[in-house]
């Protein structure tokens, strides 16, 4: 039952100053087990959250997480590298042929590290960034705080349609017309339908700017084939982490389509491999390259089949809370073409008191800024993802169930009826799908066997 707000019990005390090592160990192993226990129980709605298939998690522990690979495949500063140089090769190879793209870097370690390398690539201090509005959806990446700032850049941002969280494409085309910038920028953390790049990028070649498309929040969907294709529409590069509709480790990669002369009078690819070593990483994760490959290996047998699952369950969940009476975000086009939901919560108390209400009993989700408000800390809107529940198994039927769970936790008073309601249904699925190999529990207690 709840306890001070939290359905699990509180984090055990602390060791003090005067304990031992060994008691520290036991700490951080008992808060890591009940980490499990808590997610067992619960039903995960981060957007940005998914987990990563049996066969891919074996690379975690292997040898690969103790070396170092700096540079390329033959030519590395490290020794070591005959047996992963090969591996680090394949996977880009796999990235090639999903993504159908002529250029793949698997370098990176994060989405956001992924946007740094390929804004050092194109841009300089001083130039022109063209981005989504914060409060439209846009990643802190491409705020004067994020990425763009640490490169120097002036960001811009494109007229959005509030209604729909997207770019408005007419009155972007002027923008980039007007501006001219030196790096068009498409991708957003709420991504709720696609953007109709095409027109976007033709403005942007005629004022001689470069396209980046980050597709960290929708990688999975286009892998897919449900999402839309920015290679294919004329994107120089896209950039990603590979974790959240894409269901593979917590890394980054960067595709890219027909090389081409920069400005500088560089080419792009040349370029792109420098920015990511020694620019912005030194080692990269060989455990998690490894992964990675893994991860794409299985997208390409099981990803079409999980995009689907995926943006169903999606509309499902976003119909029950509709039905309901809660207030989701863009009903007269179909709430939404991705894995997210948006809903406006300020009747219930607003995004923060909504989402930490919900986690207490066992529902957990982020708030989240929608258009007008003006706090990051204290918005009137929630974020619900679909792709780990879809990943275990649930399907639209399930989807109701988590809309009515959703609707009365927000609601508050039916705390006990909740929590054992979410614990019930997600004890029907623990077993991760959309792969080779499974485990009867995806949040089985962590087997630890040194002996202290």
């Amino acid at each position: 039952m709840p306890k001070d707000g939290m359905p699990f019990p509180l984090p055990f005390a602390e060791p003090s100053k005067e304990s031992s090592p060994q008691d520290s160990i036991r700490f951080i192993q008992n808060q890591v087990t009940q980490h499990h226990r808590r997610f067992s129980d619960s039903i995960p709605l981060i957007a940005s959250e998914n987990l990563v298939s049996p066969l891919a998690a074996e690379m975690f522990a292997t040898d690969l997480h103790n070396r170092y690979a700096e540079g390329l495949p033959g030519s590395r500063y490290y020794e070591g590298n005959a047996d992963f140089d090969p591996i680090e090769s394949h996977v880009e190879s796999l990235a090639k042929r999903l993504f159908a793209c002529d250029f793949a870097d698997v370098r990176p370690i994060s989405g956001t590290s992924a946007n740094i390398s390929a804004l050092f690539s194109l841009a300089s201090p001083g130039d022109k960034f063209m981005a989504p509005e914060l409060a439209a959806g846009a990643h802190i990446s491409t705020q004067r705080f994020g990425a763009a700032g640490l490169r120097g850049l002036e960001t811009i941002t494109y007229p959005s349609i509030p209604e729909t969280m997207s770019i408005d494409t007419d009155l972007a085309v002027k923008a980039i017309l007007n501006e001219k910038p030196r790096v068009c920028y498409f991708g957003q953390s709420v991504y709720l339908f696609p953007s109709d790049l095409k027109p976007m990028i033709a403005a942007a070649r005629e004022v001689g700017a470069s396209v980046q498309y980050d597709a960290a929040h929708v990688l999975g969907l286009i892998a897919g084939g449900r999402f839309q294709d920015p290679i294919g529409d004329g994107a120089d590069l896209v950039t990603a982490s590979t974790h959240k509709t894409f269901p593979g480790p917590q890394h980054g990669v960067i595709l890219g389509g027909k090389d081409r002369e920069l400005p500088n009078g560089r080419m792009l690819h040349k370029t792109v491999r420098s920015r990511v070593f020694p620019g912005v990483h030194s080692n990269h994760h060989l455990h998690k390259v490894a992964a990675f490959g893994v991860s794409l290996a299985e997208a390409i047998e099981f990803q079409a089949d999980y995009a689907d699952a995926i943006i169903s369950n999606a509309k499902a969940l976003a119909e029950g809370l509709w039905s309901r009476g809660m207030k989701v975000f863009a009903p007269d086009h179909g709430f939404t073409e991705s894995h997210t939901i948006l809903v406006d919560v300020s009747e219930f108390g607003g995004g923060a008191d909504v989402s930490l209400r919900c986690e207490a009993q066992g529902l957990v989700m982020n708030k989240n800024m929608l258009p007008g408000d003006t706090s990051a800390v204290k918005p009137s809107g929630i974020r619900l993802g679909t792709p780990e529940m879809t990943r275990l198994g649930m399907g639209t039927d399930e989807m109701d169930e988590v809309a009515d769970l959703i609707y009365l936790a927000a609601k508050d008073g039916h705390a006990e009826d909740v929590l054992a309601r979410t614990a019930a249904l997600k004890s029907q699925f623990s077993t991760i799908h959309y792969c080779w190999g499974s485990t009867p529990n995806a949040y089985a207690d962590p087997i630890f066997t040194t002996t202290l």
